[in-house]
């Protein structure tokens, strides 16, 4: 398989919360380390009810979060004991995920949660599952038909870019930086997430009157974040900030600037890894801040689904049913909050 074909569903990093999904509160599950949501007590829509069975599907993990995607669906419908999870296996492309939807659709599931190789290509599984009346909650890689989803929940890649964006440009304005080098590592450029996500940083930067000196893309894994930061460094002999849109590229990238000796500028990631939290918390590196994409969207994912199942709405929402469409807000994560942003880290 290609790396752009392995790649279309990695999204990087953030958001926490998709408002009060239900009145509880969030843990790790030691053995995943996935995000579960808790019942509180006295919370009615967390008391056991209506038997549920949720389908899943994401691609095969090659990836830290999408890994995550799927260890926090997991251990999140195992939180419920009247949910019932039966994941089916994706396939190596949109072709094999779809014949694999065709038959879970046909077992007739209550719910079905996917996150698509691609939206466009599985929009068409998306609107089966509906038409056989099984709603469809749309993780992340958004169907161009709202017909093919009940609920669609994914992160602010736009917000992304803008949250990076802020930050430097606030940081830099604070040192008194008036004509700032910046720099920039995204992904796969071809993809639309990769686009907005720059949209957004730089439409953040102009605010401040700063744009990018220069742009180096990589692929969403170490080695090519390694291969465009020595790209990048040699491009820009000096640099005040630098922009990484995702921290599994990042470790390659922090290679690169460690074999090179540089340390003049900081250096903003984007996800929210773990690796990439500790090593803000430590503050031992050009790494000063990463703006989130959180996989624990699966686990509201999954929650929601079970809400969507049980015919029941939000517990601090008015309405009578789970909304249309959620997007997550994206973060900002520095030394001063990493302690509590930690154990969101996949």
């Amino acid at each position: 398989m290609s790396a752009l074909s392995r790649r279309r569903v990695l999204f990087g990093g953030a958001a926490v919360g998709a408002g009060a999904l239900l009145t509880a509160c969030t843990s790790n599950d030691p053995g995943t380390g996935a995000q579960v949501k808790t019942a509180a007590s006295g919370d009615a829509n967390a008391a056991p009810g209506q038997k549920v069975t949720i389908g899943f599907s994401a691609p095969a993990a090659d990836h830290g979060w999408i890994a995550a995607i799927t260890n926090n669906a997991k251990a999140q419908a195992a939180a419920y004991p009247d949910v019932e999870f039966k994941p089916v296996e994706a396939g190596a492309d949109a072709a094999a995920q779809r014949a694999a939807l065709s038959t879970l659709i046909a077992q007739k599931p209550t719910v079905i949660v996917m996150l698509p190789w691609d939206g466009k290509e599985l929009n068409a599984a998306g609107l089966e599952a509906m038409r056989a009346g099984i709603p469809v909650v749309n993780l992340d890689r958004a169907f161009p038909s709202a017909a093919a989803y009940r609920l669609q929940i994914k992160g602010d890649n736009y917000g992304m870019g803008l949250a990076a964006g802020q930050y430097i440009g606030e940081q830099l304005k604070a040192k008194g930086v008036t004509n700032p080098i910046i720099g920039e590592i995204p992904g796969i450029d071809s993809l639309e997430l990769t686009q907005e996500r720059t949209q957004g940083f730089n439409a953040a930067l102009s605010v401040y009157g700063f744009k990018v000196a220069n742009r180096r893309p990589a692929e969403f894994t170490a080695d090519s974040g390694q291969a465009a930061a020595t790209a990048l460094l040699q491009a820009l002999p000096k640099m005040d900030a630098l922009w990484n849109h995702d921290d599994d590229q990042g470790i390659g990238v922090l290679a690169a600037i460690k074999q090179a000796n540089r340390s003049e500028f900081f250096m903003v990631g984007g996800a929210g890894s773990k690796a990439a939290i500790d090593a803000i918390s430590a503050d031992n590196s050009v790494l000063k801040a990463t703006v989130t994409y959180s996989p624990s969207m699966a686990s509201s994912a999954v929650s929601l689904a079970r809400l969507i199942g049980q015919g029941k709405g939000m517990s601090d929402l008015v309405e009578l049913q789970v909304p249309k469409e959620i997007t997550l807000a994206s973060e900002t994560i520095t030394k001063a909050n990493a302690d509590k942003y930690a154990k969101l880290g996949f």
